[in-house]
């Protein structure tokens, strides 16, 4: 059983754990992260290394993202980790993404958001990596920042542990009773439902998501992909481009002329690590049960559709994998009180790392911290 060498308990060493501690230990508490493998290997460092408050809704979720991303510059700047502040371009090559695109760049400004509406040529002065046969435009974000997701997880632990004095108790998996030790416990254990007070998770609502993603060689000749790209599928499925009345159109389209798409809930987006590699994906499945085969099918209409609007030196594909995350159908993250003194925070449906930072000041302040 563990005994208290700290003031809080954070179970998990991914993003959202990691997050809690940095909330926690600047404002002076004394933490312990407890890791059940000896690094983090979840849904954290299976992602695109995306912080994207373009995709989240207009209002509390967006202002989340936002504050997320001011902390997370904060952090990679003070432990000098790499990260690309390149914004985003979702490009389009049909008229009723343009129809979107466009329409979303007239409301959304009102709403918070800082974005314009590039045309085709503005958009090939931006970025060389789009393909310009056929593109009519772009919407044009600053704010998304992208890290290399592995650097990042593997490092911050040794940033926190050097600055701020965090312990870190790797290969433990921690239990309830050892949580009963300390004066608080946060649960960031992602899609692992069972471990730590699984009769909470039964009764939440909170399912899984696997998807499937691929990473290219390294560029040659350091050769960038500048602003991350999405393109036509991605305007239907994040929630900030509900707002647009022209959306139903493009998602009409799409299910009518391309339903493997809708099949597999794929979207396509492009990113790039520190060193060269372009990371690209991803699909959805939902559901407890995950399928851990994964499907060539899945991988090959992700690869059809970037190309479409990718253009890069080499396509050449080095690694592919899949991750898992957790899920609320209706909510945007999920946060339980098993306890007076507990908290536990998961399905954060695929913006992890876009929400981590700003979810975690949230909860500390939550919990009186």
């Amino acid at each position: 059983m563990a005994t208290q060498t700290a003031d809080v308990a954070i179970v998990g060493a991914g993003i959202l754990g990691l997050a809690h501690a940095f909330a926690l230990a600047r404002r002076g508490r004394s933490v312990v992260v407890f890791e059940r493998n000896p690094q983090a290997a979840g849904a954290s460092v299976r992602n695109f290394g995306m912080i994207w408050p373009i995709g989240q809704p207009a209002g509390r979720m967006h202002a989340m993202a936002l504050r997320s991303r001011d902390l997370w510059v904060e952090v990679l700047e003070t432990a000098r980790l790499p990260y690309f502040p390149t914004g985003s371009l979702h490009v389009v090559y049909q008229a009723d993404e343009s129809a979107v695109g466009q329409e979303f760049c007239e409301v959304a400004p009102k709403l918070g958001y800082a974005c314009e509406w590039l045309n085709a040529s503005e958009v090939l002065e931006r970025s060389e990596a789009v393909r310009p046969a056929g593109l009519l435009g772009a919407i044009w974000s600053p704010t998304e920042v992208t890290v290399d997701p592995r650097v990042t997880l593997a490092q911050l632990p040794a940033f926190l542990a050097e600055r701020f004095g965090v312990q870190f108790r790797w290969s433990t998996a921690a239990t309830a009773a050892d949580l009963s030790a300390f004066d608080a416990a946060i649960v960031c254990t992602g899609h692992d439902f069972l471990t730590l007070y699984p009769e909470m998770f039964r009764g939440s609502g909170i399912t899984r998501c696997k998807l499937q993603m691929m990473r290219t060689c390294p560029q040659p000749d350091w050769w960038q992909l500048g602003p991350a790209l999405a393109a036509g599928l991605t305007l239907r499925f994040y929630e900030s481009f509900q707002v647009c009345r022209t959306l139903p159109a493009l998602r009409e389209r799409i299910a009518a002329e391309t339903p493997e798409y809708d099949r597999w809930g794929i979207h396509v987006l492009v990113s790039q690590t520190a060193a060269g590699e372009l990371t690209i994906g991803d699909s959805h499945e939902y559901g407890e049960a995950v399928d851990p085969f994964d499907r060539a099918e899945i991988d090959d209409l992700i690869l059809r559709y970037a190309r479409g609007f990718l253009q890069a030196p080499t396509l050449d594909i080095a690694q592919r994998w899949h991750g898992v995350y957790a899920k609320h159908p209706s909510q945007p993250f999920v946060s339980l009180s098993p306890g007076p003194h507990a908290r536990v925070v998961t399905a954060t449906g695929g913006s992890g790392m876009t929400l981590s930072f700003g979810l975690a000041e949230e909860t500390v302040k939550e919990m009186g911290f």
